[in-house]
């Protein structure tokens, strides 16, 4: 079996007006992903998802990345992975069994694009072995628990939106430490008052920062959260700024968790040296794909941390980070979106299986879903930011 074409296809899902609202990331006006297609020789087709700018992606994969990997045996997806990473010197990384990556494919569009196409090839390779794609990984569990991801709500209505979220039977919970009221110590304060009591005490809450805040205001916050038992403090501070994550983590008892914007094992590596994060929180489609994501997960557990992907994105990514937590020993709980996300729910034929708080494993070959027919004319490509200032 040879890989004969790879192609990527720009998509986006407008949000509507009714439904936006500004954050620290500004007001998202649409979601945008490339649906990466891998199609092999015996007729068997594998999907992936890329983050990063539909655009551009779809050209590095079609003109820079497609070469590389056409030809090739799905089969053998760690030397195509090597061979994207590594680029020009490939040949000679294999042969010496040392790293030797492109400059230019460490981090940024390119490992996005990388990782688009990596998740494409394990759907191909478990496709054609006849099983889901986290049992080609090696399976550790067929269900595992799962938190809202949400908590926009201002003020005291925090109180409410959590507690629909714990009504669905999420056992685990997230907010934004940042809502629709703005940010402010006091009034995140108020928020989380306000979301432990619709949820309860039974009921796991983690805050989320998107690394929006400087060292002093993420230690000051977090020494007021702590009444609160909280889970995890999500990205305190810049991902830019490992040294400050660890500092943040020294000055308080709530868990640090962090990752979503990391390449790669080795940025991995660089937070795991200067023991800045309780939970890791690698991203299928930024970190390297599957076999990039078994690397971070292997080497977190080494030094006693949790695997909790993060998974927010198009349905393809989400479906990708179910076989990574029911592959990863180390993984305990995996994220749902809660958010405004058409193309992570009506973008396949299957729906997701989530019952009772748990997420479970789909039982098909592969990825375990397909594509609806409509899907890309209903989410055909808008050009444009996602984000309006």
């Amino acid at each position: 079996m040879q890989i004969a074409k790879v192609t990527a296809i720009p998509m986006s899902a407008p949000v509507p007006n009714e439904r936006r609202h500004r954050t620290d990331l500004g007001t998202k006006v649409k979601s945008d992903a490339t649906l990466i297609r891998v199609e092999t020789d015996s007729g068997l087709t594998g999907i992936g998802a890329a983050l990063g700018s539909p655009p551009i992606v779809a050209a590095i994969v079609e003109h820079e990345l497609s070469a590389e990997v056409v030809g090739e045996d799905p089969m053998f997806s760690e030397r195509i992975y090597e061979k994207m990473y590594n680029g020009s010197r490939s040949t000679p990384a294999l042969q010496r069994g040392v790293a030797q990556a492109d400059e230019s494919r460490r981090r940024g569009v390119i490992m996005e694009a990388i990782a688009g196409v990596d998740i494409a090839v394990w759907d191909v390779k478990s496709q054609a072995l006849g099983i889901p794609l986290y049992q080609a990984l090696g399976a550790v569990r067929r269900a595992v628990r799962g938190y809202a991801s949400g908590g926009w709500a201002p003020g005291d209505a925090a109180e409410a939106e959590l507690a629909g979220y714990a009504a669905k039977g999420f056992t685990a919970a997230k907010m934004r430490v940042v809502g629709r009221d703005g940010f402010s110590i006091a009034k995140c304060v108020r928020r989380v008052e306000a979301a432990r009591r619709g949820l309860g005490r039974d009921v796991e809450l983690m805050v989320d920062a998107h690394g929006s805040l400087e060292v002093a205001t993420a230690i000051k916050l977090a020494r007021e959260l702590e009444p609160f038992d909280i889970a995890w403090f999500e990205e305190p501070v810049s991902p830019d700024d490992h040294a400050g994550q660890a500092e943040v983590r020294r000055s308080t008892t709530i868990p640090i968790a962090s990752g979503e914007r990391e390449f790669t094992r080795f940025d991995f590596q660089d937070l795991l040296e200067r023991r800045a994060l309780d939970i890791a929180q690698p991203d299928v489609a930024r970190a390297g794909g599957m076999t990039e994501i078994r690397r971070i997960a292997a080497l977190t557990s080494a030094h006693g941390v949790r695997l909790a992907p993060h998974a927010w994105g198009s349905a393809v990514l989400f479906a990708a980070s179910i076989h990574v937590a029911m592959a990863a020993p180390n993984c305990h709980i995996l994220e749902v979106s809660q958010g405004y996300m058409p193309m992570m729910w009506e973008l396949f034929n299957e729906p997701f299986d989530i019952r009772d708080g748990l997420v479970h494993a789909p039982e098909r070959p592969g990825l375990g879903f397909t594509v609806r027919a409509d899907a890309l004319d209903k989410f055909r490509y808008v050009a444009g930011p996602e984000f309006e200032f």
